[in-house]
């Protein structure tokens, strides 16, 4: 049946005029609403910024960059670590190996790493990370020098004490000093400084430009040859990179000396391996909060529908004058059905304002990228429309149902 503008204005401003008349009852009646979507869209803005933070942060990786090491970066339990320990570590000789045999691969750069506390001058500091690698490292680990340059292999064979240091060495030993070809102690040992990399920033929390980088064989001589070394692989074409895994494999137990059927004694990991983890993760925790923020629009609806049929028994004798005047059943289910959105969309509009808040504390108060997406704002609208015409069709439904007689006589 149609109704007509004036209709529906007409039942429009009636319907606002109701919840006016009861304020504090539409106030509360939104509160359940106004949680669910407070709930729904700043979990949905937070797992977003959260998935963005962790992806630029795992980036620094290297999305095909694999990592040949003793043990895998994950694994399902204690015992399977102290499995994992017990394995032989990764030697200089398998670093030369796949640098010599891995036809897939494009740069091959070893790693070694330790703590140490480095000076220059009356000024040190402590806890720096100290790596140990070749020239190919700059390419493998993104380990580009802003000032001076990379050792080369022939310094790195002759066993030079050379170093290129982070930005924050650079800054709180140097200060406005330009450190290149000055000597710097780092341990114990003296090293001259050839270069300084470009700022990195953080990695989960931990400095990337607290870091000094010497030539490995340096580090094998000064700290010793019982730290883990890693070899970092990049392949030639990142298209190839399961075909590489599968040439590393095969070439690392030719160096093993593993025989068929026993299992493999060392580790082939990459950024994928910490991204499929963390999507597990958050995909239960995803379903979990957006099922509880469901829950909450669900009660906040069957609020909306409680109330409304309270509205329908208190104005039945309403009801009954303006159907004998000639109101029509859908004027009447119109008017019900507008009290019904304008409360739903009271509660979402608030929730996204409120949400949208939030979003702005936790971008300030946390390194999280967390906003409020649009789409995000249109699903509002869609629970706008969605939320107000199912839990107040009933309603309206039997309000436009009365019989007018019957109503009329309703005290």
């Amino acid at each position: 049946m149609q109704i007509s503008k004036i209709e529906l204005g007409e039942g429009l401003k009636i319907a606002l005029n109701a919840l006016k008349t009861n304020r504090m009852r539409t106030i509360l009646t939104t509160l359940g609403i106004f949680i669910g979507v407070i709930v729904v869209t700043v979990i949905i803005s937070v797992i977003q910024g959260l998935n963005a933070y962790v992806k630029k942060e795992m980036s620094g990786l290297g999305a095909d960059t694999l990592y040949l090491s003793k043990m895998p970066w994950i694994f399902r339990s204690y015992e399977e670590y102290l499995e994992y320990v017990k394995r032989r570590p990764i030697e200089e000789k398998h670093y030369k190996f796949i640098l010599e045999h891995a036809t897939l691969a494009d740069v091959v750069a070893p790693e070694l790493d330790t703590r140490k506390t480095v000076k220059y001058q009356n000024e040190s500091l402590d806890n720096v990370t100290v790596v140990g690698t070749t020239d190919a490292y700059s390419v493998t680990a993104d380990a580009v020098p802003e000032q001076g340059r990379f050792f080369n292999m022939p310094e790195v064979e002759f066993r030079k004490n050379l170093c290129l240091i982070g930005s924050e060495v650079s800054e709180k030993l140097f200060q406005d000093e330009n450190p290149i070809g000055k000597r710097m102690k780092i341990g114990a040992h003296h090293f001259t400084i050839i270069g300084v990399l470009m700022k990195k920033g953080q990695v989960f929390g931990e400095s990337q430009d607290n870091t000094v980088i010497i030539p490995y064989t340096v580090f094998e001589k000064q700290y010793g040859r019982r730290n883990y070394m890693t070899i970092l692989i990049k392949p030639k074409d990142p298209r190839q990179l399961e075909a590489l895994i599968d040439q590393l494999t095969g070439l690392m137990r030719r160096a093993r000396g593993l025989e068929a059927g026993k299992p493999d004694d060392f580790a082939i990991n990459q950024q994928s391996q910490l991204m499929d983890l963390y999507n597990q993760l958050t995909r239960v925790l995803w379903i979990v909060l957006i099922g509880i923020g469901s829950i909450s629009l669900v009660v906040g609806g069957i609020g909306i529908m409680n109330i409304m049929l309270v509205s329908v028994t208190e104005r039945t004798r309403e009801i009954g004058i303006r159907k004998a005047i000639g109101a029509k059943r859908s004027i009447i289910m119109w008017q019900f059905l507008v009290e019904s959105m304008f409360i739903s969309g009271i509660g979402v509009l608030l929730g996204i304002l409120v949400s949208i808040a939030i979003a702005l504390i936790v971008r300030s108060a946390t390194p999280l990228p967390v906003n409020i997406s649009t789409w995000v704002l249109f699903l509002g609208v869609g629970f706008t429309v969605t939320i107000g015409l199912f839990f107040g069709l009933y309603p309206a439904s039997k309000a436009a149902r009365l019989d007018p007689i019957v109503a009329l006589r309703y005290e």
